[in-house]
């Protein structure tokens, strides 16, 4: 007989089995499975109470994070939170896992602060999760028999003083518990197999220029997290126009970093906002300023001073000498740098690249985003307070300052041979702010402050920041160690007042950079001052004077015999010669110095000289080679700087002479926008020209016709604007809004770079010279190369080419005729 059942899911009718064994329990695979849905659904009942109370104040941010960290958690089953002291690890590790313990996960939080003697680790985690010793068993046994097969999180907060015994508990606790995840917070990783790091970056920063906008402020954290603890402090305190400048450098001065920002919010209640940012402006008070943090937390957190403090006692001696030095490169730094400012007294140049490694995994340093090379790291201001600090207790202060001089003045010594240095990529410009934190240590009448005054003047040239250059340039002039380097300062000081539009005082400065080198009969000089005597003219609408300083200094080179700046100042003559009409001669010059600099130049000559040739022809109505150069113009330079702008602009201007008003006003519409955006002119004979065209464009297009064009351009930026300028499918001459808010569609699915990258595999340059001409590095390059690849479904370098060249048949333009 068989015996009557039901199913515990669905209450259906079971029938016993006729041979004996376990009884069913359900009708069906579908019962069985809903059963099991339910049970896992089911919280249990120990998972709740083992995660400490909910914080007192508000979670702020850090929701990009916490999504990350749930992805991250269902693949990896250890995952470490890494970060600078006070950036926020535990609050973002308490604040996810309460996340899971409301979903049913049991959680177990084991708090590590106070714990200084691994031996008691096992102990520690044991008591955590309520598990007793047994006799005969070891600690890690006896985890592994309370945790067994179970699912759940376990919490190993502040590791880094305890990395070595951690790492070893959380490889052996995950090796026999199957459905363990272990979730740990350190300033290092813990470097066991399969481990996931998430770095824990800073609070995000307001951008500049949206200071006014409370609402615009609001939407980055730091500036959030700053406002609610103030007004916890002061209860009314809001953000508002009156005070929203202020609290946003407050933020950017610290970095976003947790601590830092919550600790100065504390201080509302007893000092302005001003007054804030004023004590940070200071050093030496930054630090105590950061002070009086909860008294309820761990001490780490009540100043953060301490917090930081907790990280250097970590450090090796050699690596706190390495730390405290760093502190005098306020501006950040690459390998070569920290090598020749923190060698010495014991520490070898072999030894600081691995130094700054053990740093940058301690959090001591980070890394600077972006994927330049060499690689270039920083310290945090607040961490940088701390280093500068115990660099004045050690008494190094004056020997490293003198290192970081030094070294400045090699990078100046590398561009000395340079006849146009004014215009030559210095290999200061990366280094302005140390530059300039070094001048104001060094004493002001001495050879050397006049030399890199003039170094860190060029630079804000350079950079476009001529109120700064004109700044130091002043002081210069009428210093004698400032007269001791001849027409150079004057020179410099012509080309700035160019660009500050003070036309008088160039053409003054220019004739006396001439009349000082040929008092000191400085061939190589004299070049340099004839070329910005003759900038100054041609700013002046006097470009047939111009064309005449300009003839001497191709004698003076010629003499000289430097062909390289010899070939840059033809190109300054033949554009000269354009704005005299002399389009022929102008050509026939171009023709003769473009070759060497395309194959010699850095980028910025380079897209220079090609914009004078595009220019050239464009005045002679050779339209497809003019669209053909400034096109080139455009793949070579940045597309986010002012310097895409001027081909952006040719290309209108050959638009507009090819009877194409819409497409013209587009790009004229979208080169404006932009330089709206990064408050940047033209020069005026160029600005005027291109002007008018658009004037033209628009009287030679119907109001509807206009608006629209005006409407599509404005909304160009970025690759949208590359690939319509550059006619690459889906950037087309009917391109509408729709069409322009992607680079490439369809059958070429392409982005402006990658397809930049493609033309210049099939011109055959390697890796490295597409880098060179593009401003990329060659693993950037690289990455593009192979997102071509996938892209278009080619493996080699030569179908790529193929296709390209195939491609080009179909193309308007061409190269220079």
């Amino acid at each position: 007989m068989s015996r009557s059942r039901t199913c515990e899911s669905c209450g259906a009718a079971l029938t016993g089995r006729p041979h004996g064994g376990r009884p069913a329990r359900y009708c069906s695979d579908a019962c069985r499975q809903r059963a099991h849905r339910r049970r896992s659904a089911r919280p249990d009942p120990g998972a709740r109470g083992l995660v400490p109370p909910r914080a007192l104040d508000s979670f702020v941010g850090r929701r990009q994070e916490l999504t990350r960290l749930r992805t991250l958690l269902r693949t990896s089953r250890l995952l470490t939170l890494t970060g600078t002291g006070g950036v926020g690890k535990t609050r973002l590790a308490l604040e996810f896992a309460r996340g899971l313990s409301a979903r049913g996960t049991r959680v177990d939080l084991v708090e590590l602060d106070s714990l200084h003697d691994q031996a008691l680790l096992t102990q520690s985690v044991a008591a955590a999760l309520a598990v007793g010793e047994q006799a005969g068993r070891t600690g890690v046994d006896v985890l592994v028999g309370a945790i067994g097969d179970a699912s759940r999180l376990l919490i190993l907060d502040n590791c880094e003083h305890l990395a070595e015994p951690c790492a070893r508990l959380a490889a052996a606790l995950l090796r026999h518990c199957p459905r363990l995840r272990i979730l740990a917070t350190s300033r290092e990783a813990l470097r066991v197999p399969g481990e996931t790091v998430f770095r824990v970056g800073e609070l995000s920063l307001p951008p500049a220029g949206d200071e006014d906008d409370p609402a615009v402020l609001l939407r980055a954290d730091a500036v959030r997290l700053f406002t609610e603890r103030a007004a916890g402090r002061a209860p009314g305190f809001t953000l508002h126009r009156g005070n929203g400048r202020t609290v946003a450098e407050i933020c950017r001065r610290l970095d976003g970093l947790t601590l830092a920002v919550e600790l100065a919010a504390g201080r509302v209640g007893t000092l302005a906002p001003g007054d804030i940012l004023a004590g940070l402006d200071d050093q030496l008070s930054q630090l105590p300023l950061l002070t009086g943090g909860s008294r309820t937390g761990p001490r780490r957190h009540s100043e953060l001073a301490t917090a930081i403090d907790w990280s250097h006692r970590l450090l090796d001696p050699a690596e706190q000498a390495v730390f405290r030095r760093l502190a005098v490169l306020v501006g950040g730094f690459g390998t070569d740098a920290a090598r020749t400012v923190c060698a010495g007294d014991g520490i070898a140049q072999r030894q600081i690249l691995g130094i700054l490694c053990a740093l940058e995994a301690k959090s001591l340093i980070v890394r600077l985003p972006g994927e330049a090379e060499p690689a270039r790291f920083r310290q945090l201001t607040a961490i940088r307070a701390y280093a500068m600090e115990r660099l004045v207790a050690s008494g190094e202060l004056h020997t490293t300052r003198r290192r970081a001089l030094a070294w400045l003045t090699g990078l100046a010594d590398r561009a000395g041979d340079e006849v146009f240095a004014d215009q030559a990529d210095s290999p200061l410009v990366g280094e302005r702010d140390n530059l300039a934190a070094a001048l104001s240590t060094v004493d002001g009448d001495t050879a050397p402050h006049a030399r890199l005054t003039l170094e860190l003047a060029r630079v804000h040239y350079q950079q476009e920041q001529p109120s700064a250059a004109a700044t130091l340039l002043t002081g210069l002039l009428g210093t004698a160690d400032g007269r001791a380097l001849g027409g150079t300062v004057p020179a410099l000081a012509a080309r700035v007042a160019c660009q500050q539009a003070e036309l008088r005082r160039a053409l003054l400065l220019g004739e006396r950079a001439v009349a000082a080198e040929r008092a000191r009969d400085h061939p190589a000089g004299l070049a340099n001052a004839l070329d910005a005597r003759a900038a100054a003219r041609l700013c002046r609408g006097e470009p047939d004077a111009a064309v005449t300083d300009l003839r001497e200094c191709l004698d003076v080179l010629a003499a000289l015999g430097r062909p390289h700046d010899t070939a840059w100042c033809t190109h300054h003559l033949a554009w000269a010669l354009l704005q005299t009409g002399r389009e022929a001669e102008a050509d026939a010059l171009m023709s003769r110095c473009l070759p060497l600099i395309r194959e010699h130049a850095p980028w910025r000559r380079t897209a220079a000289a090609l914009h004078t040739a595009g220019a050239v022809r464009l005045a002679l109505g050779r339209l497809q080679s003019a669209e053909a150069l400034f096109a080139e113009v455009l793949r070579i330079v940045p597309e986010a700087g002012f310097h895409a702008l001027y081909p952006v602009e040719g290309l209108a201007l050959v638009a507009a002479e090819s009877g194409d008003p819409q497409r013209a006003l587009r790009l004229y519409e979208a080169s404006a926008q932009a330089r709206r955006r990064l408050d940047t002119e033209p020069e005026d004979p160029w600005r005027r020209q291109v002007e008018q065209t658009a004037d033209r464009a628009r009287t030679r297009l119907s109001a509807t016709a206009r608006d629209a064009a005006v409407s599509v351009g404005r909304r160009l930026r970025g690759d949208r604007l590359v690939a319509y300028a550059l006619r690459t499918p889906g950037g087309g001459h009917r391109a509408t809004t729709r069409d322009t808010t992607s680079a490439v569609d369809g059958q070429y699915p392409l982005t402006a770079r990658e397809f930049m990258v493609a033309e210049l595999v099939a011109e055959g340059l390697t890796n490295g010279r597409i880098g060179e001409r593009l401003g990329l590095s060659a693993r950037t390059v690289a990455t593009h190369l192979d997102k071509v690849r996938d892209k278009l479904g080619m493996r080699s370098r030569t179908q790529i080419a193929l296709w390209v060249v195939g491609r080009a048949g179909n193309r308007a333009g061409g190269r220079p005729e």
